[in-house]
């Protein structure tokens, strides 16, 4: 009987530790999971801008620069998407979405190209992505901030680091402006 308490002790402690693990597991790959849910908007953002900036390309096509920098901030959008860190990815899409508000202002001097349908339907595409990335960014940072939660709690935080949980980052805006939806108008 002497022997028991302690294997019985002992058990507990095993059990709690294997708990708190699985649960740092389990909000791990919520974490891992919501990113992917940002990573498949943002490459549908990334697809629909080509065929945008193609359309509105024809009706205006000495905005040259407007274009090329709509260009190259969506290929820094795609490189920071490959290898980028949440914060990487943020910045980059950050000038992809000032480099979107400049088109639109564009289309908007140009009545007879907010008449053509194949814009329209790419605009109102893009807005429902745009809005599909907002709610993919905030239930990913709910994730985060879950799991980071968890990680700076004791005794979670004890055990953490021995397990290699390591803190995440959030995906944010850096400026209040950027967290604006591009701007349609239709009329």
């Amino acid at each position: 009987m002497e022997i028991l308490i302690p294997l019985v002790v002992i058990a507990l402690i095993v059990v709690f530790v294997i708990g708190l693990y699985n649960r740092l597991v389990t909000l791990r790959q919520r974490v891992r999971e919501a990113w992917s849910d940002i990573d498949v908007q943002l490459k549908r953002r990334h697809d629909l801008i080509p065929n945008l900036v193609a359309t509105v390309q024809g009706y205006a096509a000495h905005e040259k620069s407007v274009f090329e920098n709509v260009t190259k901030a969506r290929a820094a959008a795609v490189a920071a998407g490959q290898n980028g860190t949440p914060q990487e990815r943020a910045v980059a899409e950050n000038q992809l979405t000032a480099a979107l508000r400049t088109v639109f202002a564009v289309a908007e001097n140009y009545p007879q190209l907010q008449a053509v349908q194949e814009f329209k339907d790419l605009s109102e595409n893009l807005t429902a992505t745009e809005d599909k990335i907002s709610f993919a960014r905030r239930f990913y940072n709910g994730n985060v901030r879950d799991y980071n939660t968890a990680l700076q709690t004791v005794p979670t935080n004890l055990l953490a680091g021995m397990f290699g949980f390591t803190p995440e980052q959030y995906f944010e805006l850096a400026d209040a402006t950027e967290r604006e939806v591009p701007k349609v108008s239709f009329s």
